[in-house]
């Protein structure tokens, strides 16, 4: 007999993707990302954390609440294979399936008490959308979630850190915080377009830190073409 379950989120993400679109496709591409695990206040007590501190990793388990809807299909469609070949929902890491949930590997920066925030997690490498809600935090075990036999099927080969050559004018690139540079910097290179699209007079725009970024794409080089602050 099926029962089911209510989960109520235990924390939001604060980080520096206003959108999903910029975001990496997976935890760990960018270690120079931070963000902050914000606790909901019922879930503040610092006792809950007590031994956290002894590792360098942790699990994020969190919700596709931008990409939650009615309805799931069978298959989708990989980026990674370009978005034309169709595979099994269950073989993917889509965004879309039955339950929208996801989980991310991120390092563990430290634990801060805070006076807005109570006591929170700064983590490195999340692929969170800003606010996105979590729903539980859990130690990540050397010895048990690391697999280097294990096959990888489509997705075997891990892609590029560096995919593409950044070009950004120095009075644009003064405009962007000192500490987000390289995060910036780093999630450019990874090539934030769709992998299907590839026209070179094309604009891309996505939210970071505030900021605004919009860039353009010829081979393997993407050339930054604005920064300003968002909704400026």
């Amino acid at each position: 007999m099926f029962r089911e379950f209510t989960m109520r989120p235990i924390a939001h993400i604060r980080s520096d993707f206003a959108g999903k679109f910029g975001v990496p496709r997976q935890s760990g591409l960018v270690e120079a990302l931070e963000a902050l695990v914000v606790f909901e206040p019922e879930y503040r007590d610092p006792a809950a954390l007590r031994g956290l501190e002894g590792f360098s990793h942790v699990w994020l388990i969190w919700v596709f609440d931008r990409a939650a809807r009615e309805g799931w299909s069978p298959t989708v469609r990989p980026p990674r294979l370009g978005g034309n070949a169709r595979l099994g929902v269950f073989a993917t890491r889509s965004p879309f399936r039955p339950n929208p949930i996801a989980l991310s590997a991120v390092a563990l920066a430290g634990i801060e008490k805070t006076a807005e925030f109570g006591t929170v997690l700064r983590v490195r490498g999340a692929d969170l959308t800003d606010g996105t809600p979590i729903l539980d935090v859990k130690p990540y075990l050397p010895y048990a979630d690391c697999r280097p036999e294990a096959l990888g099927g489509f997705a075997a080969d891990a892609p590029n850190r560096e995919t593409l050559v950044v070009e950004c004018p120095a009075e644009l690139w003064d405009r962007v915080p000192a500490d987000r540079r390289e995060a910036l910097r780093a999630v450019l290179a990874l090539d934030p377009r769709p992998r299907y699209q590839e026209d070179p007079e094309r604009v891309y725009g996505f939210g970071f830190a505030g900021l605004e970024v919009r860039f353009s794409v010829e081979g393997e080089t993407l050339r930054v073409l604005e920064i300003e602050k968002a909704g400026g």
